[in-house]
């Protein structure tokens, strides 16, 4: 097997949401992109953490039915968060969600955020490589 890499399939768009967002402009975001979540960066586009659509429910209920503003988003990201970088091994991040790690990767270059890799575009990444051993044969 070849070595597969994270920029070949990475996401170069990885919606990322500013630090200064609130949740209600973190949901609207990930509503409009079509993802379950986006690291948060802060100005320099380093990633600070990551946010997803379960981490923003609790708010979004307490906003109905309280009518309060929404909080800023580092009160409800994640902050541990586990980034690679785009010359890291597909097989490598695979491995490692086979012990039930996060499903999205925020790829990082020289510190900024430069996108994204998640379950699907590593299924992908795997099948285009499977596909592989059997046109050789």
């Amino acid at each position: 097997m070849h070595s597969i890499l994270v920029k070949d399939f990475m996401d170069y768009d990885p919606h990322a949401i500013p630090v200064t967002a609130n949740v209600r402009d973190v949901v609207k975001s990930l509503l409009k992109a079509g993802i379950i979540g986006a690291p948060v960066i802060d100005e320099n586009e380093k990633v600070v953490g990551f946010v997803s659509e379960q981490d923003c429910i609790k708010e979004m209920l307490n906003d109905v039915f309280y009518c309060e503003e929404p909080p800023v988003v580092t009160t409800v990201m994640r902050t541990d968060v586990l980034t690679v970088t785009p010359d890291t091994s597909i097989v490598e991040i695979a491995e490692t969600m086979l012990q039930s790690k996060p499903k999205n990767y925020p790829v990082v270059d020289d510190g900024k955020l430069v996108g994204l890799i998640n379950r699907s575009l590593i299924l992908k990444a795997l099948l285009a490589n499977d596909d592989d051993c059997y046109i050789h044969h």
